[in-house]
């Protein structure tokens, strides 16, 4: 980001850079940028809370007052990364006792998801699969989870991309269901912590490691965050 602003200023075009890793932003020496002490994934801090976002713009697009560079300046307010702190927010009962229970949870939060959906008008669900084949992936990943082979269980795609979509349906699911606006990473945090996809996830992650898969494919099953647990 910084490289890149250095580039557009020489060409005349006023650059600001929203910063949230300090190390990066000092070592490139943006023409202009703003840190902010937020968790990674959330430049501009609370999500579902427009004035607090409306405030970090602000606070961006004041550094074009500023002639000369590089400027660095500190958002003043911080949000604490928050991952050890699931989201309080109830799960769906098992309606096919028939399905393995990562399945049957997916299933039952559509309605969640949906509702979440038509709120905002907007889904990140769909990189690699929509909200209709969400179930199926979940079912893959617990075949995965009780030792077949990643290979032959019908993802489609790689584990890591479709994973995506998993998470983005889950969390996306949590804020129909919260009663209050949740913490940065709590939705995650719910995903991994209390929820049998969750669950699944780390078998799965466990069952591609000790059978030798690429970690290119596994790693990021689960985050950082939340891995180890």
């Amino acid at each position: 980001m910084g490289t890149l602003g250095h580039v557009l200023e020489a060409e005349g075009l006023a650059t600001i850079g929203l910063s949230l890793v300090r190390g990066q932003i000092e070592r490139t020496h943006p023409p202009r940028a703003l840190h902010c002490e937020f968790p990674l994934g959330r430049p501009l801090g609370r999500p579902r809370d427009p004035a607090f976002q409306r405030r970090v713009l602000l606070a961006a697009l004041g550094l074009l007052d500023r002639q000369e560079g590089p400027v660095l300046e500190e958002f003043p307010e911080i949000i604490g990364d928050d991952a050890a702190q699931p989201l309080a927010c109830p799960l769906p009962p098992r309606m096919d006792p028939s399905l393995p229970a990562a399945v049957d949870e997916a299933l039952g939060l559509r309605p969640a998801y949906d509702r979440a959906v038509t709120a905002s008008g907007r889904t990140t669900v769909g990189r690699v699969i929509d909200a209709d084949g969400l179930a199926g992936a979940v079912g893959a990943f617990s075949r995965i989870a009780e030792g077949e082979p990643w290979e032959s269980v019908g993802l489609p795609g790689r584990p890591n991309e479709v994973v995506l979509d998993i998470r983005a349906y889950y969390e996306e699911a949590a804020l129909a269901l919260a009663d209050h606006v949740p913490a940065a990473r709590a939705a995650e945090s719910w995903l991994y912590r209390t929820t049998a996809t969750g669950r699944t996830l780390h078998r799965a992650q466990a069952a591609m490691r000790e059978a030798g898969a690429p970690p290119a494919v596994w790693f990021y099953l689960v985050p950082m965050s939340q891995q180890g647990l």
